[in-house]
């Protein structure tokens, strides 16, 4: 057994260490300062808000104070959906308070976003040389993956038409 004296660390079983001087310093500032918090509203939010106000609004910063409760939650708005989110806020606070089981959140900020976010729709061209891919799929032995593959193609040239 090997103990390290350092003025700088704690004495520490070689080998083993506390959790905590494994993450860098960097996180662990995030972490203090509520990060969990934003991350799981960010990832739950279409779960905790109705669907009406999720494609209304989604959440940009979460501010949280010195003892981690009552926190100011600044979210996005659509333009010509302010009225409805504003209308909305004691719900919102209700329903992440209620996630997280404690007062987390005791303000919503609401910023206005001019412009909404598009998503480009990719769309695959249609495959149209069937013969080699009938080809190599006549090689294949397994029956289950060649109804899949041939559903699956089937499904690709319905949805690209």
């Amino acid at each position: 057994m090997h103990n390290k004296n350092n003025n700088k660390t704690q004495t520490f079983i070689q080998g083993l260490r506390p959790f905590s001087s494994s993450i860098p310093k960097t996180l662990k500032k995030h972490l203090r300062k509520s990060g969990y918090n934003y991350s799981s509203i960010v990832d739950n939010w279409t779960k905790m808000m109705s669907k009406k106000i999720s494609d209304a609004c989604y959440p940009i910063t979460v501010k949280m104070g010195k003892d981690m409760k009552n926190g100011n939650l600044v979210l996005n708005v659509i333009h010509g959906k302010e009225m409805e989110v504003e209308y909305e806020k004691k719900e919102i606070i209700d329903k992440i308070n209620s996630f997280f089981g404690y007062n987390c959140i005791g303000h919503v900020t609401l910023k206005i976003a001019q412009n909404t976010i598009t998503f480009d729709k990719k769309v695959f061209p249609k495959i149209k040389n069937l013969s080699k891919i009938d080809e190599k799929m006549s090689k294949i032995k397994n029956s289950d993956l060649k109804n899949s593959l041939n559903n699956f193609l089937k499904a690709y040239n319905e949805k690209n038409k």
